[in-house]
């Protein structure tokens, strides 16, 4: 048996039991890793610098972040989430009127392979969104370490190792896949003990596992982020009030984190005419004096060398620079929109600080430039604030392809709560109709079941009056 066979036997060992545990039992779990967590904030930290180069304040706030959602899904436990019924009483008479008692309920799907992010060491990893979200829903969770900082998944699961273990819980409640290859990524995929998978990474990448997922005899939900370029639509009504800020803005938000955001800004689209220019001057005057750090892998940096020099053959270049530090410096393009919406090349994603400013003629165009885009996780439009027909057919477009859109802002930064969707149409996410951040992620990892004239003994233990 296989190290991957090892790991999966306990979490399927221990299915059943975290699967019909109490919402005491998991909140008890996911506080303690919270916890857990804050107590080796500093080593953590220091380890998560090392292998990524984030900084200790992107870092501090990162484990903040996981933290809080670790105990916001604790929440929703108490709050008796996953343990939601619809029970509809039976009615005496001939259908369709009569009919008898249904009751609908969840139930876990069983264990979930997590592909960890390279992105975010802490918030996507080990102890991320994704594994609080499966463990709420009563799934044990097989982390899948990412090679971008294998130091600090181990640190991160010997910490969960040791919390499991004081709560008396199974071991396979979570487990830890480390320093696999993507041949052993396929092969957790396609194992026939792992019922679900959440991924984020690469649309490479993601696309090769969810078609493994597609191709078992039988297949499995595939909850995969598979990138985004995001769109910001500047309005001249926004630029005239505001521009030289709103440019400051922006560019801060291209270069956050070195542009390694998937929800970064890649797009801008403006209204051809000279308040965009003077707003597209003052955007590159803004991403000048910007130093990044260094990109999180080779890989990465590469893949960012590579997309941009697709993108610079393609677009006139508003302003690049010759690297000063460790990252590479900011780059700026500038395209028509025609141009934009004919060739696919402009619209690759830069995953970097780097992003291409697209010039419309119209609103319809606009409109235009965001189907070209097709799938996004984000789309921001600043301007839109009064009622017109104008605004109302921009957000009917961003709308269509996105899965949030954003009215002020920008869309780097993800709240942690109940509204939140994190998550839209193909290519951004194989499954649009969920999301991996906020609380309703946990609805990813249950089944619904109705049960039909169920005996008594059942519907208690299922907690139905």
């Amino acid at each position: 048996m296989s190290a991957i066979d090892q790991v999966v036997a306990k979490a399927a060992a221990a299915s059943t039991f975290w699967g019909e545990s109490s919402g005491q039992t998991r909140a008890a779990l996911l506080r303690g890793l919270a916890a857990a967590l804050e107590s080796n904030q500093a080593e953590l930290v220091a380890i998560a610098d090392r292998e990524s180069g984030l900084g200790d304040g992107r870092l501090n706030g990162e484990v903040a972040r996981t933290a809080f959602q670790l105990r916001g899904f604790a929440d929703q436990v108490e709050a008796g989430v996953p343990y939601r019924y619809v029970d509809d009483s039976a009615v005496q008479g001939a259908p369709p009127a009569g009919r008898p008692r249904l009751t609908r309920v969840q139930r876990p799907l069983g264990p979930v392979a997590m592909f960890s992010a390279s992105n975010f060491p802490f918030a996507f990893s080990v102890l991320g969104g994704d594994t609080a979200s499966a463990l709420a829903a009563g799934c044990p969770v097989i982390v899948k370490s990412h090679s971008g900082h294998p130091d600090l998944s181990r640190a991160v699961y010997e910490l969960a190792r040791r919390v499991v273990a004081e709560q008396q819980l199974p071991e396979g409640v979570l487990t830890l896949i480390d320093g696999a290859s993507r041949g052993a990524g396929g092969y957790l995929v396609q194992h026939s003990q792992i019922a679900a998978v959440a991924f984020t990474g690469s649309y490479q990448g993601g696309t090769a596992l969810w078609k493994l997922a597609n191709e078992r005899a039988r297949p499995i939900p595939f909850f995969g982020e598979l990138g985004s370029i995001n769109p910001l639509i500047a309005l001249d009504a926004a630029l005239e009030q505001d521009g030289d800020n709103l440019a400051k803005t922006l560019a801060a938000s291209i270069t956050l984190g070195c542009g390694q955001f998937c929800t970064s800004p890649g797009v801008i689209v403006v209204q051809a005419g000279a308040i965009s220019e003077c707003f597209i001057s003052s955007l590159a005057e803004a991403l000048r004096p910007i130093k990044t750090h260094r990109m999180l892998t080779p890989s990465m940096k590469k893949g960012f060398d590579d997309a941009s020099r697709t993108v610079a053959a393609h677009a006139k270049a508003v302003f690049t620079a010759d690297a000063d530090g460790e990252g590479p410096a900011p780059r700026l393009f500038s395209v028509q929109a025609n141009e934009f919406i004919a060739n696919a090349h402009l619209r690759e994603e830069m995953f970097g600080p780097a992003a291409v400013v697209v010039s419309a003629t119209s609103v319809e165009q606009i409109a235009e430039v965001l189907a070209s885009i097709g799938g996004t996780l984000t789309t921001t439009i600043w301007g839109a604030n009064e009622p017109s027909d104008a605004n109302a057919a921009l957000v009917r477009a961003a709308q269509d392809v996105s899965g949030r859109v954003l009215f002020s802002g920008v869309p780097t930064g993800v709240a942690v709560c109940a509204a939140q969707q994190h998550g839209g149409p193909w290519p951004s996410s194989t499954a649009p109709q969920t999301t991996s951040v906020g609380y309703a992620a946990i609805e990813r990892f249950l089944r619904p079941v109705a049960l039909q004239d169920a005996p008594a003994w059942l519907l208690s233990a299922k907690g139905v009056a």
